[in-house]
């Protein structure tokens, strides 16, 4: 347990990611510095305080002895200056540097499009990413080759006049080890699919009448998985889809088959019947052993199948997600997974650092088992990173979250036109995403930059029982 004190309650986020990135197998909690002498649960130290002229640091982790810094506080300073000055402190205090410096937002690439845009030469936006928040060349430097890529791919799209779709499916085969998605067996609620489909019907009407006039740019469906659907329900999904929107600029149509055990060749011929141009079989991994540990039941040979499927089936734009750092894998295991991948020859392949989530089983088996053997390094990184630009990818998007195995990030590679475009806009923030489904969240985005939100019911049951409220919640968010 570390416990972090500090009289300026504006900084508590940004102290507890900080300090979660060097410690990760420690519970850190933020509170306010008058409650310090209240606490009776013990654990480390921190000490933060911010005062007219000064700022005072105390660290006192893992029974070490007690450190101490007093900076004197100049006019100007900004909060990203005493996290910069914490920063290094926690470097000299651990004994180790993280790639993404300071940073502890999930967008690192919009700090990079904005120098963008202000003109400033590739050397000057890397100078100050690494001086501004101490962020390792390496990734200053992908992060401003994605920003250029990522300027280049939307280049075409409908910003102010367009929007994208999604349509979440919150049903799964199993739940993995690792999710924290809105996930509900598939088993339990095969016979109310009809309800929840007929409740994103309503919605799918709703939104096709009120953005009539819009430019629909990129429709993606996810979950979940969508092809725990049948094909009968896939067929029926699609169809509506396709009858209340207009496809004429349309410029990706996007359905996470994910799990190898949820896809068919019916299913997969549905999908290409309706449009589908994007598809995404998912391995996370190709050893046997962590498929069934992390709760895919499915094996490797499966996805193999399904992937061939897929290319039988017609499909010319197949993605492959992998998460490194799942329990027990090694470099070698990285490596044989990105082998066998490079032998599918998909058109994109997405690396996932292995983030551990509060609502996920993973957290709970770390608290039994420990953190030590999730393993994600330099070495598995720039593995897969290899094995992407074996097969002429190039990175074309990347975002953070909290809790990452290894303080990484996930990168996205693609070869050119394969890109996923919609991956882009969630990520980026750029353009209104309407989302369907439960659990879902719609995000318009404003010319000036301003974004407002409104989330559907998580609960299935709740969604399809108050799915006129869902619908109104809508109408309150595009309305002009």
């Amino acid at each position: 347990m570390i416990n972090v004190y500090t009289n300026r309650e504006n900084y508590q986020y940004d102290l507890h990611a900080l300090l979660k990135s060097f410690y990760p197998e420690h519970d850190v909690r933020v509170y306010n510095e008058s409650v310090q002498n209240d606490q009776k649960d013990g654990g480390s130290q921190v000490i933060i305080r911010l005062l007219e002229d000064s700022m005072e640091l105390v660290l006192d982790i893992d029974g070490r002895k007690e450190y101490s810094h007093t900076y004197k506080n100049d006019t100007g300073v900004t909060k990203n200056d005493y996290k910069l000055s914490l920063y290094y402190d926690l470097c000299d205090y651990t004994g180790k540097t993280l790639p993404w410096g300071n940073l502890t937002g999930i967008r690192p690439t919009k700090l990079t499009m904005g120098m963008l845009d202000e003109g400033l030469c590739d050397e000057e936006i890397v100078a100050q990413m690494k001086e501004t928040h101490a962020v390792s060349d390496e990734k200053a430097r992908l992060s401003l080759d994605i920003a250029r890529r990522e300027k280049q791919i939307l280049s075409s799209i409908h910003y102010e006049d367009g929007y994208s779709l999604y349509i979440g499916i919150p049903f799964c085969p199993t739940t993995c080890l690792y999710c924290s998605f809105t996930s509900y067996p598939i088993a339990a609620w095969r016979k109310r699919i009809k309800e929840y489909l007929q409740a994103i019907f309503m919605e799918i009407d709703f939104v096709a009448e009120a953005y009539h006039d819009r430019i629909l740019d990129t429709i993606y469906i996810g979950g979940g998985t969508p092809t725990t659907l049948s094909a009968d329900e896939l067929d029926l999904l699609l169809q509506r889809v396709c009858d209340r929107f207009d496809f004429q600029q349309v410029k990706e149509f996007t359905v996470e088959a994910g799990r190898a055990d949820s896809i068919t060749r019916e299913k997969l011929d549905v999908l290409k019947k309706h449009g589908v141009t994007r598809i995404s079989v998912n391995p996370q991994t190709m050893k046997d052993e962590t498929l069934k540990y992390i709760g895919r039941q499915h094996t490797v040979a499966q996805v193999k199948d399904a992937f061939h499927m897929a290319r039988e089936a017609g499909f010319d734009n197949i993605n492959m997600d992998i998460i490194l750092g799942l329990p027990g894998e090694l470099d070698t295991d990285v490596q044989n997974t990105i082998d066998e991948i490079k032998k599918l020859n998909p058109d994109s392949l997405t690396v996932h650092s292995l983030a551990i989530k509060r609502a996920s089983k993973l957290s709970q088996w770390i608290e039994e088992n420990g953190i030590g053997t999730l393993r994600n390094t330099d070495s598995t990184m720039e593995i897969a990173q290899k094995g992407a630009y074996a097969l002429d990818m190039k990175p074309y998007y990347l975002y953070r979250q909290k809790n990452m195995s290894g303080n990484f990030e996930n990168v996205g590679y693609a070869r050119e036109g394969k890109f996923g475009i919609y991956n882009i806009l969630i990520n980026e923030e750029v353009q209104t995403i309407i989302a369907l489904g439960a659990g879902s969240i719609s995000k318009r985005v404003y010319p000036d930059g301003r974004i407002e939100r409104s989330e559907n019911l998580k609960d299935v049951t709740q969604y399809i029982g108050r799915i006129e409220e869902m619908i109104e919640r809508k109408r309150k968010l595009l309305e002009d």
